[in-house]
């Protein structure tokens, strides 16, 4: 009886042994080395966690930078060009030179552009809405005005305007963190580069139905009738799907296009009021 007692732990402690030998070569052979830059560069991110730099958390983020060799295309929202100085500094490397953006809601159907034409009876949800009918208004592409934007945003950036029922962002605490353009069903939130002194023009309209339809559902709608395409002098205008789109990269805030579209649906945020055109300002 003894003798089973001590061949069944000799034999359990000389598995338990070859087993502590298996786990410690593996162990060694995926050992992951970790930058030691991480933890610091985690520690001088915000925290907020909130994705707009295109990596899970401010913990990708922060091994994205450890790990590149510059920091170029490599942006913290929430922190801004501050946080990315002093990232670039633990580096030893220049910062990146991206362009600063914020959130602009592409849609001008307040209730007398756009007027109601029945009365939604359910939760006040935009993405449930979606996916049961076009809304309350004649035009299926508007913004519904029931906040998964507004609750979506982490800084208190966007709320839903009460008179025209429709999403307005305050760029002042905009992080451009993206947050409320990948909660908007109808995807009329775009980030748009910030411009100089905050000046931005943009087609505030996303309907892609042919111009007598969309101008029926919506007086301030985009009808692709390219009056600004052909008044545009650097070619940021490009007409698709029957509506105009404006390319930041190539605007150059001359205001032109604005002053010729019939339906007032190109947006211009931050001019001086009282005056019809601006010098062409190059960026």
């Amino acid at each position: 009886m003894t003798y089973m007692i001590l061949y069944s732990v000799l034999s359990l402690g000389t598995v338990g042994a070859l087993e502590a030998v298996i786990l410690y070569f593996v162990s060694r052979k995926f050992k992951v080395e970790e930058n030691p830059l991480t933890d610091r560069i985690q520690e001088a991110l915000p925290g907020a966690n909130c994705g707009g730099c295109g990596y899970p958390g401010c913990g990708g983020f922060a091994e994205a930078c450890a790990k590149a060799g510059s920091l170029e295309g490599l942006n913290c929202p929430v922190g801004g060009r501050e946080t990315m100085d002093r990232v670039a500094t633990m580096l030893g490397v220049e910062a990146g030179s991206g362009a600063v953006k914020t959130a602009v809601v592409r849609c001008s159907g307040t209730c007398e552009a756009r007027p109601r034409l029945n009365v939604y009876d359910g939760a006040k949800n935009c993405a449930i809405v979606a996916a049961l009918y076009g809304g309350e208004t004649g035009c299926p592409y508007g913004c519904f005005g029931y906040g998964d934007c507004v609750r979506s945003c982490q800084f208190g950036a966007i709320r839903i305007n009460p008179l025209t029922q429709i999403a307005e962002v305050d760029e002042g605490k905009c992080t451009s963190c993206g947050a409320c353009v990948k909660a908007c069903p109808k995807r009329i939130i775009e980030l748009r580069r910030k411009g100089p002194r905050s000046r931005r023009i943009y087609v505030s309209c996303v309907n892609r139905d042919k111009g007598g339809i969309a101008r029926k559902a919506c007086a301030s709608a985009c009808t692709g009738c390219t009056a600004c395409q052909k008044k545009c002098e650097f070619g940021a205008i490009a007409i698709s799907n029957s509506l105009a789109y404006i390319d930041d990269t190539k605007c150059r805030l001359c205001r032109k296009c604005a002053s010729t579209c019939p339906t007032r649906a190109i947006r211009e945020l931050n001019f001086p009021p009282g005056k019809e055109k601006e010098e062409t300002i190059h960026t």
